[in-house]
């Protein structure tokens, strides 16, 4: 089944060759307008990833993308904006876009990063189920043992990360770019270790000796396949 792609833009002729371009790359490329639009869209089908303009008629970009991370933190999301300023673009990374192009731009390099965001993101799943660990990304509940666990949004993020990667190890720069997009956290791997402490807290047997979240010495994390 071919990845489907979400476009938002107010620019008719962008969404015209955008999705000539991109339905010839192989993806299935829907279009809207407004965020009213893509919300509709939304709402009917979670595509496998989110180009969205920062300047709509009825929202800011910015807001945007932190809704739609809220709601659904695993989907990719590529900013695609006239805003060139480094102000504008760390503003768009720390907000959760997942990369972030200027315009104008060649379709070329805007298909090589749709699909290297694809890449680092696992599909879309509804369900997850490992072992005695079930993660329903649409009701974002998780259940270990039968039992429903209260994760903060972080712990979450986290979790999803590692479903996303399973079997792959992640080093702690990797999962800092991934979940933080910023360098500036204090003590960032501290910060990082003590997340994952929490979570194995919660979902793990022994949390001295895990079954899911496995730590790789010298390299950084991984999760069992």
């Amino acid at each position: 089944m071919k990845p489907q792609l979400l476009v938002v833009d107010d620019d008719q002729d962008i969404l015209r060759v955008l999705k000539a371009n991109l339905d010839l790359y192989g993806y299935e490329t829907i279009t809207a307008e407004s965020w009213t639009r893509a919300k509709e869209e939304l709402n009917s089908r979670l595509p496998s990833l989110v180009i969205l303009d920062l300047t709509l008629p009825d929202g800011d970009g910015m807001d945007i993308c932190v809704e739609l991370k809220a709601r659904h933190p695993r989907l990719p999301i590529i900013m695609l904006t006239a805003r060139d300023r480094v102000s504008d673009k760390v503003l768009g990374l720390e907000s959760g876009a997942d990369d972030y192009m200027v315009k104008p731009f060649e379709t070329l390099e805007l298909a090589a990063r749709i699909k290297a965001c694809l890449r680092r993101n696992a599909p879309l799943e509804k369900k997850t189920e490992i072992g005695e660990l079930v993660v329903d990304y649409l009701a974002r509940t998780v259940q270990v043992r039968g039992g429903y666990v209260e994760l903060t949004p972080k712990e979450y993020e986290f979790l999803c990360l590692f479903l996303g990667c399973r079997g792959q190890v992640m080093s702690r720069e990797y999962i800092r770019k991934t979940l933080w997009k910023s360098s500036k956290i204090y003590s960032w791997s501290r910060v990082i270790d003590v997340h994952i402490q929490h979570l194995r807290q919660k979902l793990e047997k022994d949390p001295s000796d895990p079954e899911y979240i496995l730590t790789v010495p010298g390299m950084g994390y991984k999760f069992r396949t």
